[in-house]
């Protein structure tokens, strides 16, 4: 029986201006990939190079140098980032988490699009503008009650107002995706809204939930302006919440533009540092996603 639609006639031939302007395309797409690229690996490859030449143990333990000296190290700038990140995920993931909770499982329509689009407004304010906000609230209170000036508390506040609204739009996003049919079938069991949130949606929610938290840790270990307005900067070590306290981001900005080639070479180390603090957060987060896959 003959076919009415012959073999050759479904083969589009190479030289046809379809299949050239699929060709030319695609070879577009993939030289702009690469394109996209090479910012991220340029940036990587120097901060390597630079960082890596710099790097030794004694950068751990030991404190800034003198202007005109050398060795020394940033030990209490690695310490004080954890420290004020720390502040800020202990006062950004509680909140955010329940905000979003409220958000997906209790509140009403109105009430959640006016919150949603306050969010991602507030996701999109210069984290300048955070540090000038945070330096209102925390700085001058505490200069006016005579507790200090300058501390990581304040730092830690500014991070959190960074870290806050990611951490409420990936919780969001996380709850809307949990199956509806959960929900039905704990409430069918005689559980209340609230042993539904916490045993069933939680749980089915938490590796993004995770997700979102250490990307809001890893944007916020890199922040810089916030710090400068209400952390300031220390040489010392830090003993106290209600003192000026070092951090990496702001070493970064302080020694890479002095004229101390010791200080530039501690500047590349501490850029290097950051880069794979980033990186860890960036890997958790992908094992979280992984997980729930």
């Amino acid at each position: 029986m003959t076919s009415l639609f012959p073999q050759n006639s479904l083969t589009r031939s190479p030289t046809s201006p379809r299949t050239l302007f699929n060709t030319v395309m695609t070879i577009m797409a993939f030289v702009c990939g690469l394109l996209a690229l090479a910012p991220l690996l340029a940036v990587l490859s120097y901060v390597l190079l630079k960082g890596f030449s710099s790097l030794n143990l004694e950068i751990f333990t030991q404190l800034p140098p003198v202007p005109f000296g050398s060795g020394g190290g940033f030990g209490n700038a690695i310490l004080g980032t954890l420290l004020m990140v720390g502040i800020g995920a202990v006062l950004s993931i509680p909140m955010g988490v329940l905000a979003a909770i409220y958000l997906t499982e209790f509140s009403n329509g109105s009430i959640a699009r006016i919150v949603r689009f306050a969010t991602n407004v507030l996701s999109g304010v210069p984290s300048i503008i955070a540090g000038v906000f945070a330096y209102g609230i925390v700085v001058l209170t505490l200069t006016r009650l005579d507790l200090g000036s300058y501390s990581a508390i304040g730092g830690g506040f500014a991070l959190s107002i960074l870290m806050l609204p990611i951490i409420v739009r990936t919780t969001d996003e996380a709850l809307q995706l949990v199956p509806q049919d959960l929900r039905q079938a704990a409430l069918g069991l005689g559980a209340t809204n609230f042993q539904t949130v916490v045993q069933v949606v939680l749980p089915a929610a938490l590796p993004a939930i995770v997700t979102g938290s250490t990307l809001a840790i890893a944007r916020a270990s890199g922040e810089t302006a916030p710090l400068i307005f209400t952390a300031l900067f220390s040489s010392f070590w830090p003993t106290n919440l209600l003192e000026p306290t070092a951090s990496l981001a702001v070493l970064v900005y302080n020694f890479a533009i002095s004229p101390y080639a010791n200080w530039q070479s501690l500047a590349w180390a501490a850029s290097l540092i950051l880069v794979l603090m980033v990186l860890i957060t960036s890997i958790v987060s992908r094992l979280a996603t992984r997980q729930k896959s």
